[in-house]
């Protein structure tokens, strides 16, 4: 997200204008700093949820079809990632 994309506020400033801030954050999160360093990050209700729905989903072995299993035994490393394997060794 970029800086413009995101409003940035003291907790002082927060606490005397929260309903202020609570309207802003339904277009944009409302970034919350105490002592100059960032502490909280207001979002939405909707935009909670988006990410909500986006957390990664455990699943079991047996949930996984043929068709994913060949994928993930077909998968190839890029070749400008072929370097990484030396960080498994040790």
């Amino acid at each position: 997200m970029h800086s413009e994309q995101i409003t940035t506020v003291t907790s002082a400033d927060f606490q005397r204008n929260i309903g202020r801030y609570q309207d802003e954050a339904l277009k944009k999160p409302v970034a919350i700093t105490k002592n100059g360093r960032l502490r909280t990050v207001l979002i939405s209700a909707e935009e909670y949820a988006r990410l909500k729905r986006r957390d990664r989903r455990v699943i079991t072995a047996g949930e996984v079809s043929d068709r994913q299993t060949a994928a993930l035994r077909d998968a190839k490393v890029p070749e400008r990632l072929a370097g990484l394997d030396a960080e498994l060794k040790d």
